[in-house]
């Protein structure tokens, strides 16, 4: 080593030994703590320590963190963060700190069973909110309900005359709402796979899209009201318990795609007429046209979408051998609602973001303003899946370009693009931790990828032929995927 290097290592020593004062500021803008100095080479492990002491609370103790200097993770150390950046340090230095889930997925990696029975393309599947069922919908006009516990066949259930093309699970696991290509909607009992009311008839072509009144939002905490999109333009909003429409909101002038029923009382609703539109639910009324894309809006992705699937059931709190005695509506609607408020809190306002057959996505504030966020662009064909990850921090954006891309949860800015498919893919499904995605694609593959390092983590081969749909529990513990090849596969570690 040469003098001049050694000059050089021992300047760079002396300058990262230096102190800087750093402000820690919560994600929603609060600064609880006082300033203070570190060396300005400090690592992410030693700010979680000095953060952990600054808490009073235990909660917040035992939870892990991570840190960023202008949206920049520090990865290494703080001086490596910020050695780019125009930095002040006469000035104080703002570290956001956030919050990561306390309790961590475990990748899967093999398929445990292979789920035999549809006599057609499996179109659809879904565990429940709980994570303790699953369900799935078929070409072959069944609804099948499986035992997890078992990982074998539970409840066939007959009475569409059409392939089935969508489902959704009610937020307190107590309905399953499946729709079909002639626009019937059938409501089943997952405890006996019986149909609980009369077939709901009305949509004159194939239904795309059901959800659910969100658990909080339930009066009584009884899940009965359910939202169904069209082919014929049309959004009807159902009265489950006696299986009548209770409203039909009618403004779309094509095929509406994807519906949304957000946790604030508003349903979204996207269509191939290029708009998308807000409507009240209280008096079913339209609010806001949101115009943008120069193509069919294909799927829309709620950051509450996680906590309002999951009602009352927190995967944190997940059990591998459940609680026998369920609580009642009144009080699991209590719970939903304190979740709700918890992430509220933390976000501060609904977000959605709108993928198209224009190659584009638009992130909006739709409750509030017309105008978008941010124009996400990238990708080189039509997007077909976009969802936001559990900790509503990230947005997954999968397209017939093969690629999957990762977004900013809050602003919509790009983050990586994951590459690994040889064909389309189809469908996205997050771990509850918000660390792992899983995706579905034509080529036949399940691939999983890290949001730690933002590649690959594992690839699960295995279906004959294209795989439609992917879900990942909401306990953690399974991958269900659903193929041309008329199988479902459940995958584990």
């Amino acid at each position: 080593m040469t003098l001049e290097e050694t000059e050089n290592d021992i300047e760079q020593m002396e300058e990262d030994e230096k102190q800087v004062t750093v402000q820690f500021v919560a994600e929603s803008g609060q600064t609880v703590f006082q300033p203070f100095e570190v060396p300005r080479n400090i690592s992410p492990e030693k700010l979680q320590l000095v953060l952990k002491a600054l808490f009073t609370d235990e909660a917040d103790k035992n939870r892990p963190y991570l840190f960023f200097v202008n949206e920049t993770e520090i990865k290494e150390n703080l001086s490596l963060t910020t050695q780019y950046m125009l930095i002040d340090y006469e000035k104080t230095l703002h570290i956001t700190y956030q919050p990561q889930a306390v309790f961590r997925v475990r990748g899967v990696t093999r398929c445990t069973s292979s789920l035999s029975g549809h006599g057609e393309p499996v179109l659809s599947s879904l565990f429940s909110p709980d994570g303790q069922l699953l369900a799935s919908g078929s070409g072959d006009k069944t609804v099948r309900f499986w035992d997890l516990t078992t990982e074998t066949p539970l409840f066939e259930c007959k009475g569409h005359t059409n392939w089935v093309l969508a489902i959704s699970w009610s937020p307190d696991c107590q309905n399953l709402a499946s729709g079909d290509k002639s626009g019937n909607i059938i409501c089943w009992d997952p405890e006996t796979g019986k149909q609980k009311v009369k077939t709901m008839t009305g949509h004159k072509e194939w239904i795309t899209s059901l959800a659910w009144e969100p658990l909080h939002l339930a009066k009584d905490g009884l899940c009965r009201k359910l939202v169904s999109a069209s082919k014929d333009g049309d959004i009807r909003i159902w009265d489950a318990l006696l299986g009548q429409c209770v409203k039909s909101l009618t403004s779309h002038t094509a095929s509406v795609t994807s519906v949304r029923w957000g946790g604030s009382g508003f349903i979204y609703s996207a269509s191939q007429d290029r708009t998308i539109k807000v409507w009240r639910t209280t008096d079913g009324a339209l609010c806001r046209t949101l115009q943008g894309h120069g193509h069919w809006v294909n799927v829309l992705s709620l950051n509450t979408d996680y906590v309002c699937r999951t009602g009352a059931f927190d995967p944190k709190d997940a059990k591998l051998v459940p609680d026998s005695v369920m609580e009642n509506g009144t009080k699991l609607r209590e719970l939903a609602l304190k979740r709700y408020n918890s992430v509220m809190d933390v976000v501060g306002e609904e977000l959605l973001v709108s993928g198209s057959d224009d190659f584009t996505m638009f992130m909006w504030k739709p409750a509030k303003e017309k105008k978008f966020i941010s124009r996400m662009t990238g990708h080189q064909q039509l997007v077909n899946d976009v969802k936001f990850s559990p900790d509503m921090r990230l947005v997954a954006s999968a397209s017939f370009d093969k690629s999957i891309r990762i977004w900013c949860g809050k602003t919509g800015k790009f983050i990586a693009t994951l590459r690994g498919h040889v064909q389309s893919v189809y469908q996205l499904a997050w771990a509850a931790d918000s660390r792992l995605l899983v995706s579905g694609s034509a080529d036949s593959t399940l691939k999983l990828w890290s949001m730690d390092t933002k590649k690959l983590h594992t690839d699960l081969p295995g279906h004959g032929d294209e795989v439609f749909t992917v879900d990942w529990s909401p306990d953690g513990q399974r991958v269900v995927s659903g193929a041309k090849d008329k199988l479902l596969r459940l995958w584990r570690k």
